[in-house]
């Protein structure tokens, strides 16, 4: 891949704690993430994703190593000056969304235009084609408390791109939301990357990502470590036939002396309700 590197991390450690009690949640990690990619980390609960996305996010500094982003090392760089960077050059969607419940949509986006030199009147133009792009056209004066939790992510995700930044950080983005909204919301991302030419860095424990993704990472103990295929076992969605990982599927029942997995709640529904239907569907590995 010759596609410019915009994001790199070189042997950073981030520890928590000192002596006896110190924890490692990242333990001499090193990556490089490239213009027009989306890239996943995965890994299991406290596998120290969410401590390393603060870190290439330049929110938290490391214990060791350094952070290149768009070719400058940020490792010595004052607090002030990571606040520019980060308006600049780096947006941010949470699983949480954050949003500020008393502003509009409009408002919500153009937020960290503000915290640049051309500031919100420069960014008009752009928010007119986010809201277009994202479908909030007729939900740009509405307040968050309003919103479904699809809408509230794509809100989210025009104001992590309102500044046009190169690189877009998101950690778990589909984890409040159903499985049509999830689906909705990778496939944007996933576009983003590809349109804008930004590097897509997603935290997340939602297999159906990696149908879409570059690169997936596995993160286990604060460390990178080879992926391998034994550690999922795939079967398809008899309603909706999307991917899912049997082991770890916490939406299923049985047919025919048979467990059959589903994505989601509302997927198991349509299938109790047409059995016979559906069961001509179960994948059979």
């Amino acid at each position: 891949m010759s596609a410019e590197v915009i994001l790199q991390a070189n042997n950073i450690t981030k520890c928590f704690g000192r002596d006896a009690s110190e924890v490692r949640a990242v333990d001499d990690v090193s990556l490089k993430i490239r213009r027009g990619e989306m890239v996943l980390i995965m890994g299991p609960s406290g596998s120290g994703k969410t401590t390393l996305l603060s870190i290439l996010g330049a929110l938290l500094s490391p214990t060791a190593g350094s952070v290149i982003v768009c070719g400058t090392d940020i490792s010595a760089m004052k607090e002030s000056e990571l606040a520019a960077l980060r308006a600049q050059k780096v947006g941010f969607v949470f699983q949480a969304f954050n949003l500020f419940e008393a502003l509009t949509v409009k408002e919500n986006i153009l937020f960290p235009a503000s915290l640049t030199a051309q500031g919100i009147k420069g960014a008009t133009a752009r928010l007119d084609a986010l809201l277009d792009k994202l479908g909030l056209n007729e939900r740009q004066n509405a307040l968050p408390s309003t919103l479904s939790g699809g809408e509230k992510q794509r809100v989210a995700i025009a104001r992590a791109m309102i500044n046009q930044p190169p690189i877009i950080l998101a950690d778990e983005p589909t984890g409040n939301l159903d499985s049509h909204k999830g689906q909705e919301v990778m496939m944007i991302l996933h576009d983003i990357a590809r349109d804008d030419d930004c590097a897509v860095l997603m935290v997340t424990h939602d297999p159906r990502v990696e149908e879409i993704a570059d690169r997936v990472l596995w993160l286990e103990d604060g460390s990178l470590r080879d992926r391998k295929s034994e550690l999922h076992s795939w079967v398809l969605d008899p309603v909706c036939g999307m991917r899912v990982d049997e082991w770890t599927a916490t939406v299923y029942t049985e047919f025919e002396n048979r467990k059959v997995v589903f994505c989601s709640t509302r997927c198991l529904e349509r299938f109790n309700e047409e059995p016979e239907f559906y069961g001509d569907r179960i994948d059979p590995k």
